[in-house]
């Protein structure tokens, strides 16, 4: 069976009932490349474990389990737990977890699941989720790497230069924790049915440590956030939906982490930010 051709696909669904659901963003490959491409780009091998999330019927989770020491797929879809069943029924290095990704306790999974083993992420992620779960993933600190299929206005954002249209505070996160690449994008005519987006590809190797010291991460992420708060406005107007201090105030503390007192949120790399975090830190604790 081509979990790939249409013709199969939609035979192995008409055998098991299964019609797609929009509100769980359910949108399977149908070209081959694709998965094959995206568990190449893993890194996935005997000595990884993969957990990925949403498989469907299980086009990328059978490419990554030729490869890898052990695959965890997680589907939320009940209507597919026989289907997977079927599919991936030829090997022995799968399992299926049922329920829901964004409940699951990463740390706790990986460690009872991929003892021995390189734990990474690999997934065609569902697009309602892909932000507050790559967060999750990336707090968690548990992975080497995430290789998503997600959208592709998404994967640019996380690739993002300081000053672009694409940067925000999502972007300073994933980019505080992993070094992203946008690898390749994915036609909407892969994907039955075909959402109205185009797809990317993104490779995000964690850091083995942060690339700026600060004395808070939680201090430093309150200050990106801040100031994202008012886009098109200045850095100083935006800090003060945060940090009750007058604006004079504020405006000194940027001045004195060597920043103009017009700039703008957006400009600043991380560095300007953890040294403006450090800076905030301090007038709180004086």
């Amino acid at each position: 069976m081509d979990l790939c051709n249409r013709n199969d696909i939609q035979a192995l669904l008409q055998r098991h009932g299964f019609h797609f659901s929009k509100a769980m963003g359910q949108n399977f490959l149908i070209e081959g490349w694709v998965p094959r491409d995206i568990a190449a780009a893993s890194g996935a091998d005997e000595h990884t474990g993969v957990l990925e999330i949403g498989p469907g019927i299980g086009p990328l989770t059978r490419e990554l389990a030729r490869w890898a020491g052990k695959v965890v797929s997680v589907e939320l879809d009940r209507r597919l737990y026989p289907v997977l069943r079927e599919t991936m029924a030829d090997f022995d290095n799968f399992t299926l977890l049922e329920g829901d990704a964004m409940k699951l306790p990463l740390r706790q999974t990986v460690k009872e699941q991929f003892s021995g083993l390189r734990p990474i992420l690999c997934a065609n992620l569902p697009y309602n989720i892909t932000t507050p779960f790559l967060t999750a993933c990336v707090e968690a600190q548990c992975f080497d790497s995430l290789t998503v299929l997600i959208q592709k206005e998404v994967a640019q954002r996380i690739c993002a230069a300081p000053g672009t249209a694409d940067y925000g505070a999502f972007t300073l996160l994933m980019q505080y924790y992993t070094q992203p690449e946008l690898l390749f994008t994915v036609p909407n005519t892969c994907f039955l049915p075909a959402p109205k987006v185009t797809s990317a590809v993104i490779h995000c190797r964690s850091r083995k440590a942060p690339p700026v010291e600060v004395c808070s991460r939680e201090m430093l992420f309150r200050t990106v956030r801040s100031g994202f708060a008012l886009r098109r406005k200045t850095l100083v107007n935006s800090l003060q939906t945060a940090f009750p201090l007058p604006k004079e105030r504020l405006t000194e503390i940027v001045v004195a982490c060597g920043l103009e007192p017009s700039v703008r949120g957006e400009r600043l790399g991380l560095a300007e930010y953890a040294r403006l975090a450090d800076a905030l830190a301090a007038e709180k604790e004086g």
